[in-house]
Order: C-alpha cells, then sequence, then structure tokens
C-alpha cells in the first residue's frame, strides 16, 4: 500500500516536471515567433500554467516546502507573462505610429517588429543607431523594459523547473526508500512468515489428527455398545469442521443412549409380559384343578358341622369352622389366580376418573372402617374422563387402595391427585406408610412376590396387567419410613 502511494506520488511529480519543460519550449517558441503569430505559442502557455496549478491544488500531500515555492514560481510567470503580452501589444502601436514618420525606412522597421520579442534590446541598440531614435523615445524605453520583464520571466521559468526537479527527486527518493524497506522487509519477514506458517500447519494439522484419532476410538467404542462423550472443552470449542463432527457425534451419542436405555425398557416389559403369561397359563391350570377339591371340602365341612349338631364338643366345632375358613381363604386365593390368569381384553368405554376413584375409596373405607385414614382427591381440571374398561380400573384402584391401607397399618394419609400433561392423565397414589424396602422395588410387579404375611403376590401383577392393556405406564416412587408413591399415566384421548 505505502509502495503504491509513493508510486502515484512519483507519477505526480514527473506529470508536474514533464508539464514544466513544455511550459518552457512554449515560452520559447513565443518569443522566436513574431508578434502576429504567437498567439497559439500563448494559449498554450496559459494553458499549461493552469493544468500545474491544478495538479498542484489537488495533491495536498506533495512536500509542503517545494510545493509553496513552485506555486509562487508560478504565479509570478503568469504575472510576468501577462505583463509580456500587454508591453509586446504596447509595442506593436508604437512601431506602427513611428512607422507613418519613417515612410521611406518603414520595411526596415517592419522587420524590426518582427523579431523584437526575440532580443529587445538589440532592437533598441538598431533603431537608436541607424534612425537616430533618442535614448528616451517611447519605443527604446519600452523594448528595454519589455527585455528586463523577458529576464525576470525567464528567471521565474528556471525556478519553475528547479522547484519541478525538487519535487520529482523527493518522490524518487521517497520511493526509493520505500522500495528498499520493502526488500528489506520480504527478505526479513518472508522466512519468519514461511516459518510461522509451517509451524501453524504442523500444529494445526497435528491437532486435527489427534482429535480425530480421538474421534476414531470413540467411534470404535460405540461399535462395542458404549456410548461416551467426547468431554474436553479444548477439543469440542474447536470451531472448525472436526469441532462439529465432534458435536455431532456427542449429539448422536445420546440419541443412541436414549434409544439404547428405550430398548432396555421395551425388553424388560416384554420380559415381564411372557413371564406374567407364562405365570398365567400356570395359575389357570392349578386354579381349576383346586377348584373342585376346594368346593367338596367346603360342602363336606357344612355336612359335618350339621350333622354334628350342637351336641358335639366345643373342639370339634372349632375344628369344623378353621376348615371352613381356611377352604374359603383358599377360594380367594384361587380366585385371584383365576383372575390374573384369565387376563381379558379391555372393554373400553368413557369413564369418569374422579367420581370412580371415590366410589372404590367409599367402597373400601365402608367395608374396613378406615376412620383414622385422611384421604384427599385432587383434579386439576375437575372431572377427567377417559377411555377405559370400568370394572378393570376399579381393580386397580381397589388393589393399590388396600396395599396403601395395609402399608399405613390403617392409620395415615391417604394421597390421590389427576392432572393432563401433554396428551396422557397422570394419577399419583401417595400413601405415608412404612415404604418399600429398596431391594424389592425390581420385583414388585411380579407374580407371587410380596412382603405381606398373608398376601398372594398377585395385586400389583394384575395392576400391572391391566395397566399395559390400557395403554399405559406405571412406576413407584418409595422412601423407607416416609411413604410410597405409585404413578399412573394413562392415555388422554379416546381409544
Amino acid at each position: 500500500m505505502e509502495i503504491k502511494k509513493e508510486i502515484r506520488y512519483l507519477e505526480i511529480t514527473d506529470t508536474i516536471s514533464r508539464k514544466s519543460l513544455q511550459l518552457r519550449r512554449h515560452e520559447k517558441n513565443f518569443f522566436l515567433f513574431s508578434p502576429e503569430k504567437a498567439s497559439e505559442e500563448s494559449e498554450a502557455i496559459a494553458a499549461y500554467l493552469t493544468e500545474l496549478k491544478a495538479l498542484l491544488g489537488q495533491n495536498p500531500d506533495l512536500d509542503k516546502a517545494d510545493k509553496t515555492l513552485l506555486w509562487n514560481s508560478i504565479n509570478e510567470y503568469e504575472q510576468r507573462f501577462s505583463s509580456i503580452r500587454r508591453k509586446a501589444a504596447e509595442l506593436q502601436g508604437l512601431f506602427h505610429r513611428t512607422k507613418s514618420s519613417y515612410r521611406d525606412s518603414s520595411k526596415y522597421l517592419s522587420l524590426v517588429e518582427s523579431t523584437f520579442l526575440e532580443q529587445p534590446t538589440r532592437s533598441a541598440e538598431y533603431l537608436q543607431k541607424v534612425f537616430a531614435l533618442p535614448s528616451r523615445h517611447q519605443l527604446i524605453t519600452g523594448l528595454h523594459d519589455l527585455n528586463a520583464e523577458i529576464l525576470a520571466l525567464r528567471k521565474a521559468g528556471e525556478d519553475i523547473l528547479v522547484f519541478s526537479k525538487d519535487l520529482d527527486k523527493i518522490a524518487r527518493e521517497k520511493a526509493e526508500t520505500v522500495i528498499r524497506v520493502s526488500q528489506v522487509a520480504i527478505l526479513v519477514f518472508f522466512p519468519l512468515f514461511f516459518v510461522v506458517g509451517i509451524g501453524s500447519l504442523f500444529f494445526i494439522s497435528t491437532n486435527v489428527v489427534r482429535r480425530l484419532m480421538l474421534l476414531i476410538s470413540m467411534v470404535e467404542r460405540t461399535g462395542k455398545g458404549s456410548y461416551p462423550h467426547l468431554t474436553d472443552p479444548a477439543l469440542r470449542k474447536a470451531h472448525d469442521e472436526v469441532g462439529v463432527l465432534i458435536d455431532k457425534f456427542n449429539a448422536m451419542e445420546d440419541l443412541l443412549a436414549g434409544h439404547e436405555a428405550e430398548l432396555e425398557r421395551k425388553n424388560a416389559e416384554l420380559m415381564q409380559i411372557k413371564k406374567l403369561a407364562a405365570i398365567g397359563t400356570l395359575a389357570s391350570g392349578v386354579a381349576h384343578e383346586l377348584n373342585n377339591p376346594l368346593n367338596n371340602i367346603s360342602l363336606s365341612a357344612q355336612v359335618l358341622r350339621r350333622e354334628a349338631g350342637e351336641g358335639c364338643s366345643s373342639g370339634v366345632k372349632e375344628t369344623i369352622a378353621d376348615i371352613l375358613s381356611q377352604t374359603e381363604r383358599v377360594k380367594r386365593i384361587v380366585g385371584d389366580l383365576l383372575e390374573f390368569a384369565r387376563g381379558r381384553e379391555p372393554q373400553f368405554q368413557d369413564v369418569e376418573l374422579t367420581g370412580l376413584i371415590e366410589a372404590v375409596y367409599r367402597q373400601i373405607a365402608k367395608n374396613r372402617g378406615l376412620d383414622n385414614v385422611r384421604f384427599s382427591l385432587a383434579s386439576e381440571e375437575g372431572k377427567i374422563v377417559i377411555s377405559a374398561d370400568q370394572g378393570q380400573m376399579e381393580q386397580v384402584f381397589t388393589n393399590l387402595f388396600l396395599n396403601a391401607v395395609d402399608a399405613m397399618q390403617e392409620r395415615g394419609e391417604l394421597l390421590v391427585s389427576t392432572k393432563r400433561a401433554d396428551q396422557a392423565v397422570v394419577i399419583r397414589i401417595a400413601d405415608t406408610g412404612r415404604g418399600i424396602d429398596p431391594g424389592a422395588m425390581d420385583k414388585l410387579f411380579e407374580p407371587f412376590y410380596t412382603t405381606k404375611d398373608k398376601g398372594t403376590g398377585l395385586g400389583l401383577a394384575i395392576v400391572y396387567n391391566i395397566i399395559k392393556k390400557h395403554y399405559g405406564d406405571i412406576a413407584v416412587e418409595s422412601e423407607a419410613g416416609k411413604g410410597t408413591t405409585f404413578m399412573i399415566t394413562l392415555p388422554g384421548e379416546k381409544i
């Protein structure tokens, strides 16, 4: 940029120098030609003076000292030239008047008139010697004044050349200095830039290769089933193609990990469903085989009690009563087995959820006499209508409420809430009971697993089956000594 500036500066000063030379050439021609033929040269001189002034005015970066001197010389030259033209015109008039006084010698005066601009002093001497004109004659004094003006004009012209050459010289020196500095800078900085460039290229390539190798190792681990992240901030914050690739890789790892977790959850659900189906088949067979013997035992015990009458001993009565009660208990267990094994498909209809929950709890409270259990039901939207099998949903809430009451030993708070979330309905059933052992959480919905002394372990398994057949999910949270919360999520739209 600096070289370009200096070259431009040099072009301007060279133009000024050339135009100054042209100005002097036209000046010389002006004095060589006769006054009648010098008008073209006079116009050329005026044009060059105008151009020189324009160049000086349009380029403020020129050396101020030489520029001022050159400007003053041009102004002086312009004034001198205007004065010479005026005096030449006056002398032409004097020559015409003098020729009228010397008619016989007018042709000689015309010869002097045609050359007086070139050498005014010699023309004056010739007129004094040949025509005996006195030294105080207007023509003689006018020629001498013209000669003085011409000398002054030539002096101003010389100054213009000198100052223009000085400007050109300064410009050339500056240009040469800038070129030399540029050459030195190239010699010094080019190797430096080369070394820095090679170093930067090596650093960048090494960094890129290192990150790519790490990425390759992560891809290999991903292929083996692991989903690691490139967590180094220096690797992730690099704003280049590799950095973008690393960000995309980490996003892909998150998606793959999510898909893997979802697949594992689905597999676990599938295994649970298969397990429940197998156990249901077994339970159905066992229940059918036990039903008839149990009925026979119950009928036989009733007949025995009737035949024994009131005359039998108290021990016999107690034994018969125990047989009947245990038979009823086993029949209830067999009934649960059949209910679990039957697993009928739900008959969907519109069910008002909050009313169903209140009705189920009122029935349980009536049968169990739950005076020390505080029940509350909260619904964000008041009444919520879902598509479900009413009988099966009643069984779900019956089992969950009975478990909660047993966990609280019929003393505490049972809190139920319902709300819509996105396109689903979420039901929370929380108690303040003893909670569930963390080791038992994974087995909670398996058939025949129970923590009760007299439980069958089928209640939550039945709940799980019903919720799944309603295309919902059930989850549990529990803290020992503080209580348990079951969360049921059902579709909010009609099925």
